[in-house]
C-alpha cells in the first residue's frame, strides 16, 4: 500500500487527470476555462465531456464555471464491442474494467482522498484564522495576564461587532441556513472518506455504481444490469461493501459506441448547481459562457435590459465584480425573484435593478459599454416581429466598439434574417414604440481573461454557424455557438459594434 501511495504522489505532483460534464455546445467554453483558470494541459473533448489534466486542488476545481460534474478520471477506452459477441463475452469485458488495471484503480482512490483531505485541512486552517482571540490564546500561553486581558477585551469588541453584523447579514440573506447546511453536508462526507479510506486494506469503504449506457450497448443492457456487474466486480476485487443510499465512493461509468469511461465524482454537490442562487433561471452555466464572451472590463459599464431574474448578472458579477451592472425587465415578478437572487448572493451593492422596457431604455445612446441578454423565446413569449426593435434599441445605447452577447432561438435568427433580406435595415428609421401591443409581448414576467484562443478543434464548434449570421445595421457578428437548453437549442451570437448610427 506504501507503494500505491508513494506512485500516486507522484502522480499527483505531475498532474491529476479529471474530465468535467459540460452542456452540448459548452465543450469549448469549458475547453479555454481548464486552461485558464487550472492551467490544465492534455484538453481535449468528446461530446458533452473535457477531459484534461491539472495540479491545482480541490479549492481551484471548485471555481469552473462552465461545468456540469466534476470526476477523476480511473480510465477512458474504445467502446465495449456488442455486434458479434455473446453477451457472456460482454459480461466478461466489462468486468475486466475493474479488474485488468488495479493499480490504476488504487491511484485514483487515493488522489481523490487526498483532494477531499487536503480540502478539508484548508477549511479547518480558515475557520481557525476565523477565531482570532482564540488561536493567540493557543500561540501564547506565556502573556502578560493584564495585557491579555486588554487585547481579549478588544478582541471580543471586535468578534461582537462581526457577529452582530453577520446575524443582520444573515437576516437579510435568506438563503444562509442553506448554504451553511450545504457545506456541512461536504464537510461531514469528506471526513468519512477520508476516515474510510485511511483503514489499510480499505474494507470500511462503501460505495455504490451510477451507469448510463447509450447506443448499441443501451439495447442490450440496461444501465442497472451493467451497474450490478461492475458493482460485484468491485466487491470481489477490493472488498468494499454496497451502499446504495449513503456511499463514501460513487463510481460512474458511461459506456457508448464511442468511449468507455470510468470516474469518480469528486463532489456531491454539482458545480452548476450554484449555491449563491436562490431562484434558479438561466441555466447558470450558460450565463457564466454568455459573459465569457463579452470581454468584460474593469470599470465597465454592463446591461442585461430583459434580465428576468438576473442570472446572467450574478454569474457575471461573481467573476468581474469591479463593475457596473444594470438589470432590466418590466415584469415585477421577475424583478423580485431577482432582488431576491441579488440578496442571497450578497451582490445588492453590485448590481442595480430597473423596471422598465426594453424597448424604451432611459439612457443616453452610446453609454453601454457590455449587452448581455437572453431574449425569451416559446409559446409565452410571442415577440414575433418585434425581435427587431429590441435589437434597434441594445444597437441605440451600445458605444462603438461595445459588445453584445445575445441568447436566442432559432425563430429569433430567422426573423432578424428575413428583416435583412427585406431590405428593411436594423436602425431604420422611425419610432421604436410603433408596434401595436409591444409592451404586453415584451412582459417576461407573467414570467479576463478567459477568452484567449481556444484549440482550432473548440474553434470548428464556434464557427459552425457565423457565416450565417448577417450584420444588422451597425452590429458585426463576431462569433456563433449552438448550445443545448434541454428540450431545445439556442445560440449564443456575439456582435461588436462598428460605427455610430449617425455614420
Amino acid at each position: 500500500m506504501a507503494a500505491l501511495q508513494t506512485d500516486s504522489g507522484s502522480r499527483r505532483a505531475a498532474g491529476a487527470r479529471f474530465f468535467c460534464t459540460a452542456g452540448r455546445g459548452l465543450e469549448p467554453f469549458l475547453m479555454r476555462e481548464v486552461r485558464a483558470r487550472l492551467a490544465a494541459t492534455q484538453v481535449e473533448y468528446i461530446s458533452g465531456k473535457v477531459f484534461f489534466t491539472t495540479c491545482s486542488d480541490l479549492n481551484m476545481l471548485k471555481k469552473l464555471k462552465s461545468a456540469e460534474r466534476l470526476f477523476l478520471l480511473i480510465k477512458k477506452q474504445f467502446p465495449l464491442n456488442v455486434s458479434s459477441v455473446s453477451k457472456g463475452k460482454i459480461l466478461n469485458e466489462m468486468q475486466r474494467l475493474v479488474n485488468d488495471d488495479p493499480e490504476s484503480w488504487m491511484s485514483a482512490i487515493s488522489i481523490w482522498k487526498n483532494l477531499l483531505e487536503l480540502d478539508a485541512k484548508k477549511d479547518k486552517l480558515s475557520q481557525r484564522d476565523a477565531n482570532p482571540l482564540k488561536r493567540k490564546v493557543e500561540e501564547n500561553d506565556i502573556t502578560n495576564p493584564k495585557k491579555l486581558k486588554t487585547e481579549q477585551m478588544q478582541e471580543l469588541q471586535e468578534s461582537r461587532q462581526c457577529q452582530l453584523e453577520k446575524q443582520m447579514e444573515e437576516e437579510t440573506v435568506e438563503q444562509g441556513d442553506f448554504l451553511t447546511n450545504r457545506e456541512k453536508s461536504q464537510e461531514a462526507f469528506q471526513n468519512d472518506v477520508v476516515k474510510a479510506v485511511d483503514t489499510p486494506d480499505q474494507k470500511d469503504l462503501t460505495f455504490r455504481v451510477s451507469c448510463r449506457c447509450s447506443g448499441a450497448i443501451a439495447k442490450t443492457f440496461t444501465g442497472q444490469e451493467v451497474g450490478r456487474v461492475i458493482g460485484i466486480a468491485l466487491i470481489k476485487q477490493y472488498g468494499w461493501k454496497a451502499d446504495l443510499r449513503n456511499p463514501n465512493l460513487e463510481i460512474f461509468i458511461h459506456l457508448n459506441d464511442i468511449y468507455s469511461v470510468v470516474g469518480i465524482p469528486v463532489l456531491r454537490v454539482p458545480l452548476a448547481s450554484r449555491a449563491y442562487i436562490k431562484t434558479a433561471g438561466l441555466r447558470s452555466t450558460i450565463a457564466w459562457a454568455m459573459a465569457s464572451l463579452a470581454e468584460i472590463k474593469a470599470g465597465a459599464f454592463v446591461l442585461d435590459p430583459m434580465c428576468g431574474l438576473g442570472t446572467i448578472l450574478l454569474e457575471a458579477a461573481k467573476e468581474w465584480p469591479d463593475v457596473y451592472y444594470v438589470g432590466a425587465d418590466v415584469s415585477d415578478s421577475q424583478l423580485l425573484g431577482a432582488c431576491d437572487n441579488l440578496k442571497a448572493a450578497g451582490l445588492q451593492d453590485k448590481i442595480e435593478l430597473l423596471k422598465v422596457s426594453v424597448i424604451e431604455l432611459p439612457l443616453p445612446s452610446e453609454s453601454v459599454d457590455t449587452i448581455i441578454s437572453d431574449i425569451p423565446f416559446g409559446k409565452k413569449f410571442k415577440l414575433g416581429k418585434d425581435i427587431k426593435n429590441i435589437l434597434q434599441e441594445m444597437e441605440r445605447v451600445l458605444h462603438v466598439g461595445g459588445t453584445i452577447v445575445l441568447l436566442l432561438s432559432e425563430d429569433h435568427h430567422k426573423r432578424l434574417q428575413d428583416c435583412e433580406q427585406s431590405g428593411i435595415p436594423l436602425n431604420s428609421k422611425g419610432s421604436h414604440t410603433d408596434e401595436p401591443g409591444i409592451e404586453k409581448c415584451l412582459n417576461p414576467g407573467e414570467k479576463t481573461d478567459l477568452s484567449d484562443t481556444v484549440s482550432s478543434s473548440s474553434e470548428a464548434i464556434s464557427q459552425g454557424g457565423l457565416e450565417k449570421m448577417p450584420p444588422f445595421g451597425s452590429l458585426v457578428p463576431m462569433e456563433c455557438y449552438r448550445v443545448s437548453l434541454g428540450r431545445t437549442d439556442a445560440f449564443i451570437y456575439k456582435y461588436r459594434k462598428s460605427h455610430s448610427l449617425g455614420l
